[in-house]
């Protein structure tokens, strides 16, 4: 008995040492230090472009090289520099001729359109992201904070119209709201408390996808998971069997869900769609100096530990040794294919474009590596309209606060449900759009007026189907014929003229306008199908067990995910998706680095 108290004693030792090792026993790659005071903003695209459009050759790949990072999204530069800063060499390659992702900016004519960032929460001093971010690009990423009232959500049109605001504050956002709505007031106490847990407990969620996958399965199945908190369950509970619990009320059952990421809210998880409320409840931000500031300071971040970020590298393969193990990567230039080697590949360009077009054919039909494919749908695809204006933002009437559109969606007598608008046919659909977002990206960044005075723009987007324009995915960007453009036209005309019922003032002033299809979103973004928030967020996806198997390390040796497609959508989803991959890569919980570090500026 006293033999095997001894080993049972020595076992125990072992596991609380070997624990205490791997949360604690590793060197940070963060540090106070690092982050010193924001330099003046860098004004000269040319000086800009050295970072952000630096051309593949071969000559500028670093030597020895840790890690090669496929894509220049949010995701792929936050786990290139934590990677860096762990003293790791990274090279990111990217595909597009500008680093960024759906962070990049683009300017035609005189006018600077944001692409995928339109604002962001959760940023406000000493929160955990805004760290994060500080450490990313070593303090020199600024935000601005847009007017308090941040959203308006219009339902209707017409006589039918109806508007509802939207406030960020700790104590405002639920007070407003309440004010709207004073006949749910346990509804709206009901959501919010909703939101507390979701914003308190998905680092669980979290968690799942750093633990073992089978202590992750084993908390999950035996119940023991759902003692602890009751977030497990929330996950993958539908935002709408939840909502109609809480009130008849039609619109409100919209304003709970209405933060729109291409699922429709009976096929979404309330747990998301709560917690993507929650993300503004402290304040709603835009970056200073626009959206191309992320990968400008990220970069610099990556170059300064030895790294390189190049564009103009799409890379045609993943190279995987006989051991099926990844050791680099073929990239494409002009008509021949460079390999580049590296003991570890990081993919941030999806987990469909990874799987099913980057891996050896013989490998992409491996069981284990369609079992992953399996757990995923493909996103709705994207449409956008970038729309230039002559004037002062005073002039036009436009404003930060972001606007959506809901049409038809509970009061109209054709269309009840985005559901609805997704089985109608090609020539249908330009006619019969239900749902828009418009984002003013001129009016939120308050330098935009010293880049480009005098000029205003503004960013519509809508959720399409990539097979209404799968006709046209063998033409060349912009030479697509005048059937696509004549089709993608009558939609910009018809989200546009929409938008003119919010701002009257902006329709004799156009002077620009360029329209993003889900094959642009292909050609520029790398977005399979055009699906800018990557794989669909479907509830699926969010059961507790897809949650803890969905994670950073895949089937093959030395390959790891990042981005949305590790937990969840969006600027801040996909930095999080970069930190567990990162966390993956070093076996190192990094969270434990920025929670030390909070501590410390607290």
């Amino acid at each position: 008995i006293i033999m095997w108290l001894l080993v049972l004693l020595l076992w125990l030792v072992m596991w609380v040492g070997g624990t205490y090792w791997y949360l604690f026993g590793k060197k940070s790659p963060f540090s106070l230090e690092s982050v010193r005071p924001p330099a003046p903003r860098e004004f000269d695209q040319k000086k800009r472009d050295k970072v952000i459009k630096q051309g593949f050759s071969i000559d500028k790949v670093p030597q020895d090289l840790d890690v090669i990072v496929i894509g220049s999204g949010i995701g792929g530069l936050t786990a290139g520099a934590t990677l860096a800063k762990a003293g790791k060499k990274v090279l990111v390659l990217e595909q597009h001729d500008q680093a960024g992702g759906c962070c990049h900016t683009y300017i035609e004519k005189g006018f600077e359109f944001d692409v995928g960032l339109h604002y962001i929460g959760q940023v406000h001093e000493n929160s955990l992201l805004r760290i994060a971010f500080d450490q990313i690009t070593e303090g020199q990423l600024e935000f601005q904070e847009l007017n308090q009232h941040f959203d308006t959500i219009q339902i209707g049109t017409g006589s039918e119209k109806r508007d509802y605001t939207i406030l960020s504050g700790k104590t405002e956002m639920k007070a407003h709201l309440l004010k709207q709505f004073p006949n749910d007031t346990k509804a709206i106490e009901t959501f919010f408390n909703l939101m507390k847990i979701s914003a308190k407990k998905t680092h669980y969620l979290a968690t799942l996808k750093l633990i073992p996958q089978w202590v992750s399965l084993l908390l999950l199945k035996s119940g023991i998971a759902d003692l602890v908190s009751p977030v497990f369950k929330l996950s993958g509970t539908g935002a709408t069997k939840l909502v109609n619990t809480l009130t008849s009320n039609k619109d409100l059952q919209v304003i709970f869900s209405y933060l729109f990421y291409g699922v429709p809210p009976k096929d979404s998880s309330i747990l998301i769609n709560a917690l993507l409320v929650h993300h503004y409840k402290r304040g709603a931000y835009y970056p200073k100096g626009g959206a191309s500031e992320i990968a400008f300071h990220i970069i610099r971040t990556i170059q300064k530990y030895g790294g390189n970020c190049l564009v103009r590298a799409p890379v045609s393969q993943i190279l995987v040794n006989d051991q099926g193990a990844a050791y680099g990567v073929k990239v494409r230039k002009g008509q021949e294919e460079l390999e580049v080697h590296a003991p570890v590949v990081v993919s941030n360009c999806g987990i469909f474009t990874t799987f099913q077009k980057l891996l050896p054919p013989e490998i992409q039909v491996k069981d284990n590596v369609q079992e992953r494919l399996n757990m995923m749908k493909h996103g709705r695809g994207s449409f956008l309209v970038f729309s230039g204006f002559e004037g002062t933002e005073e002039e036009l009437g436009l404003v930060s606060t972001n606007f959506w559109l809901l049409f038809k969606v509970f009061t109209g007598l054709f269309l009840r449900r985005m559901d609805d608008y997704f089985a109608l046919g090609k020539d249908e659909a330009p006619d019969n759009i239900p749902m828009m977002f418009i984002t003013v990206p001129s009016s939120k960044d308050p330098e935009s007026k010293l880049r480009h005075p005098g000029k205003c723009c503004m960013t519509i987007l809508t959720m399409v189907k990539y097979e209404w324009f799968e006709e046209w995915k063998d033409t060349s960007v912009r030479k697509r014929g005048d059937e696509y453009y004549d089709y993608k036209m009558k939609f910009a005309k018809n989200l546009f003229d929409w938008a003119c019922t919010v701002f009257p003032n902006i329709k004799d002033k156009l002077v620009f306008q360029d329209v993003a299809t889900p094959l642009t979103n292909m050609h520029y973004l790398g977005a399979q199908r055009g699906a800018m928030y990557s794989a669909e967020h479907n509830l699926e996806r969010f059961q507790a067990e897809a949650v803890a198997r969905n994670r950073s390390s895949t089937p093959i040796k030395n390959l790891y995910i990042s981005g949305q497609d590790v937990f969840s959508c969006g600027i801040a989803g996909a930095l999080h998706g970069g930190l567990l991959c990162a966390s993956t890569v070093l076996d190192h919980i990094v969270y434990i680095d920025l929670l030390f570090l909070k501590k410390k500026r607290s």
